[in-house]
């Protein structure tokens, strides 16, 4: 198989499982709300940053996609 169909089949696995983490991430009540998760909100503005969660979803679908290309 050649890289370029590696990486599309890469690519689409990596697409689904965010569109999973979106449909059931309200329905994790910790997803969001981690310790670090950046939240302030002032008088005018809001500011939201999930590092950890972001950071934790990263581990998580770098461990998918090493598995799947251990043959």
């Amino acid at each position: 198989m050649n890289d370029f169909s590696q990486f599309g089949k890469i690519f689409l696995i990596v697409v689904a499982g965010v569109g999973l983490l979106m449909i059931i991430g309200g329905k994790i009540p910790w997803i969001g709300k981690l310790p670090g998760d950046f939240f302030f909100k002032g008088e005018k503005f809001t500011f939201y940053f999930p590092l950890t969660t972001s950071i934790l979803v990263s581990v998580v679908l770098t461990l998918i996609i090493w598995l799947i290309n251990r043959k």
